[in-house]
């Protein structure tokens, strides 16, 4: 009764642990911009700027690891998933953020 037995040969990718990392560094960066730009009273240095660019590069890269991770076969997929889904919200924060800054909303 004590045995287990796992009856697949499947791993994780590590394409698709790297790109949940990348989602969460991208999120993490992200939200320590927008943080110091509310505890600077809404004054956006040019080390925020920097670090919003950075997280776009994270999750641009994020979402093409995301994508080729979920491309191979036997594996499982929810770092995969999890990757494309914090990547594509960093990605849209930054929208926001642009967008914001835009139309001054």
């Amino acid at each position: 009764m004590g045995r287990k037995y796992i009856f697949t040969n499947k791993k994780e990718s590590k394409k698709g642990i790297m790109s949940a990392v990348l989602g969460i560094i991208a999120l993490a960066s992200l939200f320590f911009a927008i943080y110091e730009t509310f505890r600077n009273q809404g004054q956006a240095l040019v080390k925020y700027g920097v670090a919003a660019l950075f997280a776009l590069l994270f999750a641009l890269a994020g979402i093409v690891l995301g994508i080729m991770s979920k491309m191979e076969e036997d594996r499982f997929y929810l770092f995969s998933y999890l990757g494309i889904i914090l990547n594509l919200l960093a990605i849209a924060g930054i929208g926001f953020i642009i967008y914001a800054g835009v139309y001054g909303i």
